[in-house]
Order: C-alpha cells, then sequence, then structure tokens
C-alpha cells in the first residue's frame, strides 16, 4: 500500500520531538517524506518555522493520542512512526495499537518496564500478524546498552569464542536525564502505588521475556548494588538509575535471537566514578542520593517538593549546555571460552537530549531505508536494526568498539 509519508514525528512540539525533527532536517537524505505530528496545529507551525530549511514544507498533521480516529489515520498514513509522547503508560498504547494494527514501524523513547510489558501483552501478535516492527526503547534508553552487547555478541561469535556469560557495563555521562525521562519513573512508581501487584513485573529480572518460562537459570546481579570497585581498572561503581530497565530489554533481545547471546549470559550495568578516593565518595554519595530520591518520589507529600525541582516534562537545557554532554558505556565481557572483551559505546552530547535525538532520528530512518531483519512484533534495537542501525550511528559519529 502506498502511503504519502515515509516518516512522521509525533510529539514534534515536544522538546526532545523537535530535536530530533531538527535532526531529520539536517541529515535525512533528500527525497525522504517526513511529516510532523501532534496535538495543536499552531504549535506544530511554530516548530516548523524554528526547523532548517529543508523542513518548511513538511506537512503538518493532528492527532491526540486520546482520538482512536485519527491515531488510525496517521499510523495507516505513514511507513514509520516515532513517537516522544509520553509518559508512555499514559499516553503511548494507543500509539502502539495504531500502528500494530496498520503494519506500521514504530519507534519510541521508552524506558517504562509497565508500558513494555502491556504493549508486548496487547500487540506482539498483531504486529507479527501486519508486519509490523514495534520498537521501544529507541534512545539513550537502551540502544547504548543493547547494541554493545550487539556488538560484543557479534565479535565472540566471529571468533569462535564461545558465548557471552559474564557481561558488566559501566556507564558514564555529562548531561541529565530528561523532564520526560523523569515524569516516566514517576508516573511508574505511581502506578506501582495504586496496584501493588505491579511490583512483580517491575522487579522481574526477565519481566520483558517473550517466554517467561523458557528463561534459563542463572541468577542475575543487582540493579542496586552497594558501591565497590569494578572491572580491570578498579572503577568506583554505584547503582545505574536505567539499570532496572536497560538490562531487561538485552535480556529481551537475548530471548528473541533464540539466546544467541548464550543461556548462561549474566548481565548488569552500574554506573563509574574513576578509581580515585573522591570517585569512591561520588559512589557513596550518588547511590544514597538516587535511594533518597527514588523513596521521595514514591510518597505524595515528598513527590510534591521534588516537582518544585526536577526538570519538567517538555523542558530541557539550553543549546549550549546540551552540546557540552557526552556519554560512554564500557561493557566489559567473558566467553564460555574464557576470552575476554570491551566495548565502548559513546557519543557526543547530552545524553537525555542530543544524543538521544540522533538514536531516535536515526532509529527512523532505519526503519524506513534499511534492509533489515526478517523480524515482525514487539521488538528491541537490536532485533529490528541490529547491524545496520550499529552502521548508521557509527556514520553519525557515535562510536562502537570492541577489542579483545
Amino acid at each position: 500500500m502506498d502511503r504519502p509519508h515515509d516518516l512522521v514525528v509525533y510529539g514534534a512540539t515536544g522538546f526532545v520531538g523537535e530535536l530530533t525533527a531538527a535532526y531529520l532536517a539536517e541529515h535525512a537524505p533528500a527525497g525522504v517524506r517526513i511529516g510532523l505530528a501532534g496535538r495543536s496545529q499552531e504549535k506544530l507551525e511554530a516548530v516548523r518555522r524554528r526547523l532548517p530549511a529543508a523542513a518548511r514544507d513538511w506537512p503538518l498533521l493532528i492527532a491526540d493520542s486520546g482520538d482512536a480516529d485519527a491515531l488510525r489515520a496517521l499510523a495507516e498514513g505513514t511507513r514509520v512512526l516515532v513517537t516522544t509522547v509520553g509518559p508512555y503508560a499514559r499516553y503511548g498504547l494507543p500509539v502502539v495499537e495504531a500502528c500494530a494494527r496498520a503494519g506500521t514501524h514504530y519507534a519510541d523513547l521508552t524506558g517504562e518496564v509497565l508500558f513494555h510489558r502491556d504493549a508486548i501483552d496487547a500487540f506482539d501478535e498483531v504486529a507479527q500478524d501486519t508486519g509490523a516492527r514495534i520498537v521501544h526503547s529507541c534512545g539513550y534508553d537502551s540502544i547504548p546498552s543493547d547494541l554493545g552487547v550487539f556488538v560484543l555478541h557479534e565479535r565472540a561469535a566471529a571468533d569462535g569464542a564461545g558465548e557471552l556469560v559474564d557481561v558488566d557495563l559501566v556507564a558514564t555521562a555529562r548531561g541529565g536525564f530528561s523532564g520526560g525521562t523523569i515524569d516516566s519513573m514517576r508516573a511508574q512508581l505511581e502506578a506501582v502505588g495504586a496496584d501493588r501487584s505491579r511490583q512483580k513485573v517491575v522487579g522481574d529480572a526477565h519481566s520483558l521475556s517473550p517466554d517467561r518460562a523458557a528463561e534459563p537459570a542463572p541468577r542475575q546481579p543487582s540493579d542496586a548494588p552497594l558501591p565497590r570497585r569494578r572491572g580491570a581498572r578498579g572503577t568506583w561503581t554505584a547503582p545505574f538509575v536505567m539499570a532496572s530497565y536497560n538490562t531487561r530489554v538485552v535480556r529481551r533481545s537475548n530471548a528473541l535471537l533464540g539466546f544467541a547471546y548464550g543461556r548462561g549470559l549474566r548481565y548488569s550495568e552500574t554506573m563509574g566514578f574513576g578509581s580515585s578516593p573522591v570517585g569512591a565518595v561520588a559512589a557513596v554519595g550518588t547511590t544514597v542520593g538516587l535511594a533518597a530520591g527514588l523513596a521521595g518520589m514514591s510518597l505524595p507529600p515528598t513527590r510534591a517538593l521534588l516537582d518544585r525541582v526536577l526538570p519538567k516534562p517538555g523542558t530541557g537545557p539550553s543549546a549550549e549546555a546540551r552540546a557540552k554532554g557526552w556519554f560512554r558505556m564500557d561493557v566489559e565481557a567473558t566467553t564460555t571460552s574464557g576470552r575476554r572483551y570491551r566495548a565502548r559505546v559513546s557519543g557526543k552530547g547530552d545524553p537525555g537530549y542530543a544524543a538521544t535525538a540522533v538514536m531516535l532520528g536515526e532509529s527512523g530512518l532505519c526503519l524506513a531505508l534499511d534492509d533489515l531483519p526478517d523480524h515482525a512484533g514487539s521488538l528491541t534495537p537490536a532485533t529490528a536494526m541490529g547491524r545496520a542501525l550499529v552502521e548508521r550511528l557509527v556514520t553519525a559519529g557515535h562510536t562502537y568498539e570492541v577489542t579483545g
């Protein structure tokens, strides 16, 4: 079926949505038919005026996430829809449904376990039937993690070094989490508070598995370990705020690929602070601060206080601050043959804003233009796009290097 658009950015009037549209205006190949979608014609027109000249004639599409007919028309009119409209648990399922039923490829920025699980349960089979690739977490959550382990697997397999066993990722970054990410965390905490049975899903190391009963036996590392030294360099580490989501995405990729990474895979993520005494202090402070922050967001009185100081959805740092940001993931792996490998995934730009706009933009172009693995349904970046997306991101200036 011929469709009028190749790619539509839904939520283009939001902060990250506009950044993604601007990236596409500067980097999409000539001839790619791109549209901007949101709830307000006036706001969309204002965004389009601020974009580079290539976007001057992009069509504007009006759709509210609560209007099923508008979402159906939006999905049926494009080959790929990328959405920044969150929290996804609040607004995302109707968009997933529209794309799954229309056979439209979909990419989002979710870091919400509960939404991701609900989308799998509700629309995975529908999307498989229509051929839609429903690809969650196409930003800082969780592309660097997911593709970092993917490239390690590629290298170990090419070397005949066996399956991956222990894989440890240490994240370092300059920049902050977006207001949308914080709002998503808040929404998930509220959902758990309203229905305590949902905590079991959040706490399950294999909560995104396509078949929970088929998961292998190895006990997975804690997502909230105490501060300690880690790796060959003795780096001080603390819990990484997105570990409890990213680790589940990586394990889902492994399961969807028939446990190609390894049935004995044990995967962990932490945040790194260097090997000096200052690093030790920072690791302890981060651990205490993260625990206090999550506890505060779980209680209505303290949540109201935190809301006054935390970034608001739809807002973000200045262009200068975004440009000064960066992220780096160092991933160490051991295989069943005893070989050791190290991957580095890195990129310029504030990870929650500038770098995420690159990742989401390239994901949309990859889904629209590239020859991809023959998979459909509820997928991950690694299983939907794999090597094609790695190559796109490297061309865009990100690093994916494996040594060993």
